[in-house]
């Protein structure tokens, strides 16, 4: 018999296929203190929780026969998933449970946007009957610009079609095949601006999601737009959207998110007439509750039974003799996979990993696992993990494919990645160097030695002299300082690429300014 603890409020019919099992019994006991937790722990084989219970690195210390940790949500931010992978105890969680809820209370907010629905019931109640005012304005024949293809911002796609409207989609990972099998326009996201009537966004907060709509996206924004955000705070400047607004660029917005949470009672959306607000309320909806758990109780079942399993968000088993072999290339692996992602343009179709060396006689799925991750986390952040890349890879119509080699080219092991994308082809080498540690050796044609991380400008120039003095020049006047160089050619005045650290990001006035220098050719900024 295996036994389950439900540390905080799950409702039973969400958890009633755990009820139904006769191999398992299941203890309710929400409300629980660590200490509590702590004495009790070592008693369960699965723990299941929601956000209340705090799972700490000392709650599964003791937690000796914890096969699984069931998160009945989307988020893992209350589970210490190091410690978690460290004692090989699965944690998963229910991606797919909030994605109709949000979808509709996306429709829910653009609604009451387009029909002034907040504004209206709130004059009619204190005894108003003001028709004039609120003249709003039909979905149908409008066109919606959808900012991340997902799976929430594709439901919202299929069902803004059943309205009447035009689609406009932008995803960095989203195909002119996937685009057409959605029926969705592929666009940039200034595109989207400058087009759409509605702009909803369904992206999730990375470095280069932040402020993905900001003072320069308003300044091109079609007069009279709407924007609805139902996914992350942050992603639209707010500051620069309530000065939209009073502009008469934008003529409403409708967020359900904010960039902290909740907010102050001085924050401008909440006093601003044209500006609809809700507390976060996407995931809650009754089915939504029940769906989670019921998620999650099934596949807390799979692991226990040593089933097939999938949503866990840490590193699945793996022997010991392949762990042991393939972990230091583990962090090398996802960034470069990362850093690949970010030299490169365009939808991704393809990505060719060969393993040379070594690496050719281990089974490298785990590692193929942290490259696919560092790849698609450029778009994707936290919601691709080293579980589900595979997954999520496949559903983007992106092709993996692995080979092996004997030939190192002088490496004991090393890695190639090629990344085939619409628009180009890029591909990089690493290895890991005995007292030197995670090295990429290769970029392109051209031989380098980088070291994979925090922030490096990745140049590529013709080979004329003065170059090196310019660029270094442009980023003193700014403050920028320069801690390595790396450069590579083939042949005196040809082609060539240079590799700086520096000690912090970049401005994108500065990229601009260097991209703007004679003979360079592109200046790019890679985070790592």
């Amino acid at each position: 018999m295996f036994k389950i603890l439900v540390s905080d409020p799950i409702s039973d019919m969400g958890i009633q296929s755990l009820y139904d099992a006769s191999d398992v019994t299941v203890d309710k006991k929400p409300g629980l203190s660590e200490e509590e937790l702590v004495s009790i722990i070592g008693e369960y084989d699965a723990l299941l929780v929601r956000s209340q219970t705090t799972v700490t690195k000392k709650i599964m210390e003791a937690a000796t026969r914890l096969k699984v940790i069931g998160r009945a949500g989307v988020g893992v931010d209350n589970i210490d998933l190091e410690a978690a992978t460290q004692r090989g105890i699965v944690v998963i969680n229910a991606p797919d449970g909030n994605t109709i809820t949000t979808c509709e209370h996306t429709f829910a907010m653009m609604m009451a946007l387009a029909r002034h629905i907040p504004q209206a019931y709130k004059k009619t109640i204190s005894g108003e009957w003001d028709r004039k005012s609120f003249l709003g304005v039909e979905l149908r024949n409008k066109v919606l610009g959808v900012i991340g293809m997902g799976r929430i911002g594709s439901e919202v796609a299929k069902r803004a079609k059943a309205f009447g409207m035009d689609i406009l989609g932008y995803d960095p990972y989203l195909s002119e095949d996937r685009a057409e099998k959605l029926g969705i326009k592929l666009a940039t996201v200034d595109e989207i601006c400058a087009k759409s009537d509605f702009i909803t966004l369904h992206t999730p907060l990375t470095n280069e999601t932040r402020n993905i709509i900001d003072k320069p996206q308003f300044a091109i924004m079609k007069k009279g737009a709407r924007i609805i955000n139902c996914a992350r705070g942050g992603l639209v400047n707010e500051t620069a959207l309530v000065e939209a607004v009073e502009q008469g660029i934008v003529a409403g917005a409708a967020f359900d998110v904010f960039e902290k949470e909740p907010p102050t009672l001085e924050h401008p959306f909440l006093n601003n007439p044209k500006i609809i607000v809700t507390p976060h309320l996407g995931a809650s909806t009754i089915e939504a509750q029940e769906n989670v758990a019921i998620d999650v109780s099934e596949e807390v079942l799979h692991i226990l039974r040593n089933e097939p399993f999938k949503n866990a968000v840490n590193m699945p088993p793996v022997p010991a003799s392949v762990l042991n072999k393939l972990q230091p290339y583990f962090i090398l692996g996802e960034k470069m996979g990362s850093f690949l992602a970010q030299m490169s343009e365009g939808a991704v179709k393809e990505l060719e990993i060969n393993y040379s060396g070594e690496l050719a006689d281990v089974d490298t799925a785990p590692l193929t696992r942290y490259i696919v991750k560092g790849v698609l986390s450029l778009p994707m952040g936290d919601e691709v993990n080293i579980v589900n890349a595979m997954h999520l890879a496949k559903s983007r119509d992106i092709n993996i494919v692995r080979q092996k080699s004997s030939a190192s080219k002088g490496f004991t092991n090393l890695i190639t990645i090629t990344l085939k994308t619409e628009k180009e082809e890029k591909t990089i080498a690493g290895t890991l160097m005995n007292g030197y540690g995670a090295r990429i050796v290769q970029i392109e044609k051209y031989p380098v030695d980088v070291s994979p991380e925090g922030h490096l400008l990745l140049v590529s120039h013709n080979d004329k002299p003065g170059i090196i003095g310019r660029l270094g020049t442009v980023l003193g006047n700014n403050d920028v300082n320069i801690a390595t160089m790396q450069v590579g050619r083939k042949v005196i005045g040809g082609d060539a690429i240079m590799v700086l650290t520096i000690d912090k990001q970049v401005d994108k006035s500065v990229l601009e300014e260097l991209n703007k220098l004679p003979e360079m050719s592109k200046v790019k900024e890679i985070v790592l």
